[in-house]
């Protein structure tokens, strides 16, 4: 069982950054490969970036590419998501999730992640 703990959202003005951390505890942190997703009022979650478990291979949307990077770091069993340039239009909960490395199907996928974190909010004023 893997629990998923969220942390770093906030308020901030457009063009600011953010920086977003998941901490894992409950598994083998890097087994793991790693997602963060974000849900605005009214919409469908949406994939942000994905990253596999060795740190190797990472995966982003399209609306926060260039603008957004995924890391993690096993020995803190911590994975971060650095948010530059923010816009309005990135206001929303953002959520860590978690699946094996041998289990991951799609990155973009949210029905690939079986561990879910309560998520954090994230607002930008314009």
């Amino acid at each position: 069982q893997v629990q998923l703990v969220e942390s770093g959202g906030g308020l901030v003005q457009a063009g600011g950054s953010l920086r977003l951390s998941c901490a894992a505890s409950g598994g083998t942190f890097s087994s793991y490969a790693m997602g963060w997703f974000r849900q605005a009022p009214g919409k469908e979650r949406e994939f942000v970036g994905g990253i596999s478990g060795s740190g190797s291979i990472t995966y982003y949307g399209d609306s926060v590419k260039g603008r957004f990077t995924i890391s993690r770091d096993n020995d803190k069993n911590t994975v971060y998501l650095q948010m530059n340039n923010l816009k309005p239009e990135d206001t929303a909960v953002y959520y860590c999730a978690a699946v094996s490395n041998g289990y991951m199907r799609t990155y973009d996928d949210r029905r690939s992640y079986y561990y879910w974190g309560q998520g954090t909010q994230v607002t930008v004023s314009s």
